[in-house]
């Protein structure tokens, strides 16, 4: 099953000084923490605040050449988590056809195009369940930590 998400908030790690993206379920309780690249959280911010750089950015030139090419982003999925890294796909459709293909991405590239193609984002339900095991397992040898404000 597939659970609806949008971008809760961009923080800062203070034990990695990593930036994460929080994932919020658009109709249920889910919340997934992904832990990405400067450039990636970088990318998600430009958009998420809709600043126009003046000149396009790696992931505008990806949305420039789906489009070009008659394809558009249909959703994204992050689908898997394994040895504590996230798999995604985006499933693109051709608007002229409906071919659908699915190519494999970084969750993190994933999101910031699906921002940047209005597509709506998804999470598979196994993932928040792993996610959340994992989750569980740190704060027990860890204890509960405290987390920064959102990056702006």
């Amino acid at each position: 099953m597939l659970v609806e998400v949008k971008i809760g908030a961009l923080i800062m790690d203070p034990n990695s000084n990593t930036p994460v993206v929080i994932l919020k379920g658009v109709d249920s309780e889910a919340v997934l923490p992904i832990w990405v690249g400067a450039y990636e959280a970088n990318a998600i911010a430009v958009e998420i605040e809709k600043v126009t750089p003046q000149r396009p950015m790696t992931h505008d030139l990806l949305k420039n050449l789906i489009l070009q090419l008659g394809y558009s982003v249909e959703r994204v999925i992050v689908n898997d988590l394994k040895d504590n890294t996230f798999y995604a796909i985006i499933e693109l459709v051709n608007d002229e056809s409906g071919e659908k293909v699915q190519i494999d991405s970084r969750p993190s590239d994933a999101i910031a195009l699906a921002l940047r193609m209005d597509s709506p984002i998804y999470v598979d339900q196994r993932v928040l369940e792993l996610s959340a095991s994992n989750v569980t397992t740190a704060e027990e040898e860890k204890g509960e930590e405290e987390w920064p404000d959102v990056i702006g």
